[in-house]
């Protein structure tokens, strides 16, 4: 990741703390390296989120003609606009997806090159049933570069959010693309 810790042990120390408590709930960085260049550039306060989350809301709505459709509404922050955008998509996640790219886009063109490659889910203790906590995986891709990123929750919405957001702002991060108005 080119970055030194070598003089910041009790940083590192901080660091490692978090990860064993990420992983206790169910985080596993091994496949999640966009994930964890996130977490350990926040702790160095090297990171900059690319927006600022107001809310979101996911609809899904099954018509009597048996088509399912999905849609998703973000309001975030990007810089001082604050931004409201619907998408519309096969799933909650793709939705999702839309939706924050949408609000995005104006700010961060280089959004248009990043690009979900697959999406896992993994329920982590089966015996609780509907009310298990979920792991999703995301890997994306730019088309020089790909990575994975993580959300552990309950929700498996929330989950994929997390996974959702880190790949975008890990992607933003290596196209180096500051936002512009």
């Amino acid at each position: 990741m080119g970055i030194d810790l070598q003089h910041k042990p009790e940083t590192l120390a901080e660091i490692l703390k978090e990860i064993k408590q990420l992983e206790h709930v169910g985080f596993q960085f091994e496949a999640a390296d966009g994930s964890f260049e996130i977490l350990v550039r926040k702790a160095l306060d090297m990171y900059k989120a690319s927006f600022k989350l107001e809310s979101f809301r996911v609809i899904m709505e099954k018509r009597e003609d048996g088509k399912v459709m999905t849609e998703a509404t973000v309001k975030i922050h990007v810089g001082d606009r604050r931004v409201v955008a619907t998408g519309e998509g096969n799933g909650p996640v793709n939705a999702l997806d839309r939706a924050i790219r949408i609000a995005m886009e104006r700010s961060f063109p280089a959004l248009e090159d990043i690009e979900l490659t697959d999406y896992k889910v993994r329920v982590l203790d089966e015996k609780k049933g509907t009310a298990a906590v979920t792991r999703v995986l995301i890997e994306s891709s730019d088309g020089e570069k790909d990575w994975g990123t993580i959300g552990v929750n309950e929700n498996i919405i929330e989950a994929s959010w997390q996974a959702l957001v880190d790949s975008i702002d890990y992607g933003l991060l290596h196209k180096r693309q500051q936002p512009h108005e």
